[in-house]
């Protein structure tokens, strides 16, 4: 493989690509992970000092894998360094083995990869690397890529060792022991009944190796057994689809309490005990509530959060720190605030992402559950719901997001930067648009009462040639009215398809008009008067 081919399995800072035959070329082969294991090796050398390293593996549950796996481990073995062979991983438990004392010292790891493509589709699969130090950013994965593609790997005098070590299993025991010491009960969910979606990824240990060791009943509970098929929907909090599913299911076995995983465990997302999703801006509301009733600080979010989170938030008196999407990029904000003494203890995506100071800044979605469960122990001893503590959180009467892409061959970063800076010009010319004075990413504006009653966002999509449009509004018809007024100021750029804008205003406008006429179904001609 050649530089610009290796270049292209990087997507921030982990690899990805297409690993199984089918419709798409494999481009992430067995010897391209090899090298890049290799890589790894020579950048751990680098940054430890060391002459030999050793390397923990693990893998989610895709079709491709263990093959992969056991070419990662060849690359390792074959330059004279040491693999530990974890088997069937979370990407959590991957970083928390390279902290576990007990572990480090009897097999010491000094960095691990964990072979998945989070929720991508079967045929996809990746890598994502972690030193002691955590998890690697986008210029370390840069520089292993062309490492992979043109560096000269010593011929080693001998080839590495191979352990195994199911650390799955005593991550779990961890999470079971935290609620254990936060509740000061052995079996704090006793009498609840909880249901887990795993999706066929990995997060099916959850069910027996926590819940049921905390004493709450799983029945009802789905997709548990991993299978890179994914069968019955693709393991991800954000897909709709796969939010139904476990919503339904919660209802369906009279639950107190729901979660879904996506593949590889490292985002979360819940469901009420009455089948609704805690999901985006209420799920972060939900762990944001449990830390600052703790001690109050900073709350680190990506740029599409809500205008009530941020009321709620400082409801609770803490800080709304809304920055930029990526999960790496918050995390970042995160830490930068607290190394300049800024106490801020969770960073969080509204796609599940959630890391806590207080577990190494780790986006680990099953700590996250486990958090919330501790939470949820707690209010049941004083007869109350785990949501009340978000029941005053003010939701959007309507929502809408569109993602509008640049025409191909054209320079869409500066097209795009362009078209943001156009915008900016246009809504501070009106007299029913501000700008949103605090904004780290593209440009965010508050429609008034009159014109929308909410607020829009365009940015830049961190990965693709894609301008991704936001839109909130307080008020029927909100979304509505500030999508007509994006789409006339867009039409114009004939580098930017807007069709899907157009679409979803027209689709917008036929709700609007189908609730009006269920809403007169008694009195059609009042409402061919007041609409047609």
């Amino acid at each position: 493989m050649t530089t610009p081919e290796y270049l292209a399995l990087k997507n921030g800072s982990d690899v990805r690509g297409v690993a199984t035959e089918g419709a798409e070329p494999v481009n992430l082969t067995e010897e391209a992970v090899e090298q890049i294991a290799k890589a790894f090796c020579v950048w751990l050398i680098s940054h430890t000092g060391k002459t030999e390293v050793c390397v923990a593996v693990g893998y989610d549950s895709r079709l491709s894998s263990p093959a992969l796996c056991q070419a990662a481990v060849k690359g390792i073995t074959s330059t004279g360094h040491n693999a530990v062979v974890t088997g069937l991983s979370t990407t959590p438990s991957m970083f928390m083995l390279l902290k576990d004392k007990g572990l480090q010292a009897t097999m010491p790891c000094h960095g691990s990869i964990m072979i998945t493509a989070s929720h991508l589709p079967s045929n996809r699969n990746g890598m994502k690397f972690f030193s002691q130090a955590g998890g690697l950013e986008s210029k370390d994965v840069q520089e292993l890529l062309e490492w992979a593609a043109g560096y000269h790997f010593a011929e080693p005098n001998k080839i590495g060792r191979v352990y195994s070590c199911d650390y799955l299993d005593v991550y779990a025991a961890s999470l079971v022991e935290k609620v254990r010491v936060e509740t000061g009960e052995d079996f704090p969910l006793a009498g609840k009944k909880i249901v887990v979606d795993a999706g066929n990824g990995v997060g099916g240990f959850f069910a027996d190796k926590v819940l049921a060791l905390l004493g709450a009943d799983t029945t009802g509970s789905q997709f548990l057994e991993p299978d890179g098929n994914f069968p019955n929907h693709i393991p991800n909090p954000e897909n709709k689809q796969a939010m139904q599913s476990v919503c339904e299911a919660v209802k369906a076995a009279q639950a107190d309490f729901g979660v879904i995983f996506d593949t590889d465990v490292d985002r979360a997302g819940a469901v009420d005990k009455d089948g609704t999703e805690i999901n985006r801006n209420r799920l972060i509301a939900l762990i944001s509530a449990v830390l600052l009733e703790e001690r109050p600080g900073t709350i680190v979010t990506d740029s599409v959060t809500s205008t009530g989170l941020r009321n709620f938030i400082e409801s609770r008196g803490g800080k709304h720190h809304r920055f930029k999407r990526g999960y790496k990029n918050v995390i970042n904000e995160c830490i930068r605030l607290n190394d300049r003494g800024e106490y801020s203890p969770l960073a969080i995506e509204t796609s599940g992402h959630a890391a806590l100071q207080e577990n190494y800044f780790l986006d680990d979605g099953a700590y996250l559950i486990t958090r919330l469960l501790i939470a949820l122990a707690k209010a049941a001893k004083e007869g109350k719901s785990l949501t009340d503590l978000i029941a005053d959180l003010e939701t959007p009467l309507e929502a809408m997001e569109v993602r509008l892409k640049f025409a191909n061959g054209c320079d869409s970063k500066a097209l795009g930067n362009h078209i943001l800076k156009d915008f900016e010009r246009y809504a501070s010319a009106q007299s029913y648009i501000a700008v949103e004075e605090e904004n780290y990413e593209g440009c965010r504006v508050n429609y008034d009462r009159e014109h929308g009653d909410g607020w829009a966002l365009l940015r830049m999509s961190l990965h693709e040639p894609i301008l991704p449009v936001n839109l909130e509004s307080n008020s029927p018809l909100g979304v509505l009215t500030m999508a007509k007024d994006l789409y006339y100021f867009l039409r114009d750029y004939t580098c930017l398809d807007v069709t899907p804008l157009r679409t979803a205003i027209e689709e917008e406008r036929a709700r609007h008009i189908e609730n009006l006429r269920l809403r007169y179904a008694e009195n059609p001609l009042l409402f061919a008067f007041l609409f047609v």
